[in-house]
This record gives structure tokens, C-alpha cells and sequence, in this order.
């Protein structure tokens, strides 16, 4: 048994299982694990990884270091490749905060990112928040770790390969994220529109009413007040945005 463990095809299949799971877990900003300190993050990925130890691959033979170093490199194109995906969901929501932030007023409006301890705006920081609480909500965590089982299946030590299709398939995630984005942003940006366009009109028809210091007043409490009735579609957004995403990472594995 114990020479099982300390065999040469162990190590070796522990070295890429570990630099997959680093790809998604170290290198890529994933809600509720970007913003712990690097040591407990590299755990993590090792905990991970030593949970996946019945689909660790078997490495035949005795290959050579550049073919080594060439299978790592595209282990780690693989795990980053899948958080790329994964970090798309959340970051949907950033697109669209910060869309709304110049239109609402809130651009000026900043505090400290628990993240990246630097200065963000307030709805930034909200969307990443709330993001965060609906990854693990939604159960998008145990689906991360499926798809990892599944690609130590699908995909064993040194058989994966860069492909047109699987970088398709991270340009649709991306472009997700966008559509989301702008999905989320745009009934709100209408709506403030709109009011740009009364106290125009308003402005107009009487000069001497001084609309221009109410105007930033008005925009945000209405802002606020449709964002609060967005925030009740936020969950079914996200699963939503989720399951596209989940699609183009099962595709990336497919390819």
C-alpha cells in the first residue's frame, strides 16, 4: 500500500491533479476564496486535490521533464480555463454595477474592496457580495468540483489539448458575462433616462425652476428603488447565468 503511494505514477498524477485545481482555486478571483490570503487558498487546492484521489491518473511509462513540463502547462491551461468560467458568473454582476454606478450617481461613492483592499465603488462592492452569497447558495461550489472529477475522466495526465473549440467555448462564457451585465443595467439606465428627459422637459417649460440640484437626488432614489426590486430577480439571474456558464465548461471538456 504504501508503495502504491509514494510510486512514481502517484506523485505524478498528484502533481496534475494539484496544478488543475490550483488553476481554478490560486490563480482565478472565485466569489468567497479571492479574498482569503494566498496560504489558505494553496490548502485548499491541496485539500481538494487529495479528495479527488480515486481519479488521480496513472501515468504510464517514464516520460521525459520537457514532456512533463509540457502536460503541467496544459493542466493549468485546463483548471484556468474552467475558473475563467466559473469568475464570468460573478463578474456579470460587476458589469453591470458598474454600468449603473456612472448612471445613478454612486460613481464617487467608493469604499474599501474586502478583495483586493483597495477603493471600489459601493455598487461594485454590493454586486461582488452578492455574488459571492449566491455561488454558494446555488450550490455552484459542489458543480466546480463535479466538472474537475469529470475532466480527471474525460481528459487523464497529458491527453488534454488546446483546441479552436475549447477557446470558443471561453469567448461564449465571456460574452455571457457582458449580455448579463447589460441585461441587469439596462430597465435601470431606461428608467433614469427617462428622468433625465422630465426634468428636461420640466426645465423648459418653467427656467426659472432649478432642477439641475434636485436632478442627482431624484435619479438616486429611483435608482435605488428599482435596483431593490432587481435585487428580488438576482438569484434566478444567476442561476440563470450560471447554467450558461456550466455549459460552456462541460463544452470545454467535451470539445
Amino acid at each position: 500500500m504504501h508503495a502504491d503511494l509514494l510510486s512514481a505514477s502517484t506523485l505524478l498524477g498528484f502533481l496534475l491533479t494539484l496544478v488543475r485545481v490550483a488553476g481554478v482555486f490560486v490563480f482565478v478571483p472565485i466569489p468567497g476564496v479571492s479574498g482569503t490570503l494566498q496560504p489558505a487558498r494553496v490548502m485548499l487546492a491541496f485539500g481538494i486535490t487529495i479528495a479527488l484521489f480515486s481519479h488521480w491518473p496513472q501515468v504510464q511509462g517514464d516520460p521525459t521533464i520537457g514532456q512533463f513540463v509540457m502536460w503541467i502547462m496544459l493542466e493549468a491551461a485546463m483548471g484556468i480555463g474552467i475558473g475563467l468560467a466559473v469568475a464570468f458568473v460573478a463578474e456579470s454582476f460587476a458589469v453591470g454595477a458598474q454600468v449603473l454606478g456612472l448612471q445613478m450617481g454612486y460613481a464617487f461613492a467608493s469604499t474599501i474592496d474586502p478583495n483586493t483592499q483597495a477603493d471600489s465603488t459601493v455598487l461594485a462592492i454590493f454586486a461582488q457580495l452578492s455574488a459571492g452569497l449566491l455561488f454558494f447558495a446555488t450550490g455552484l461550489d459542489r458543480d466546480v468540483i463535479a466538472i474537475f472529477a469529470r475532466t480527471l475522466d474525460v481528459f487523464p495526465a497529458g491527453t488534454f489539448t488546446l483546441s479552436k473549440t475549447a477557446a470558443t467555448q471561453i469567448i461564449l462564457a465571456g460574452g455571457v458575462m457582458f449580455s448579463t451585465g447589460m441585461r441587469l443595467a439596462l430597465p435601470i439606465v431606461a428608467a433614469l433616462i427617462l428622468v433625465d428627459i422630465s426634468l428636461a422637459l420640466l426645465g423648459r417649460v418653467n427656467a426659472q425652476l432649478q432642477l439641475i440640484t434636485i436632478a442627482f437626488p431624484v435619479k438616486m432614489m429611483v435608482g435605488m428603488a428599482l435596483l431593490g426590486w432587481i435585487c428580488l430577480l438576482l438569484p434566478a439571474l444567476f442561476r440563470a447565468t450560471a447554467q450558461s456558464t456550466l455549459h460552456a465548461a462541460q463544452g470545454l471538456i467535451a470539445h
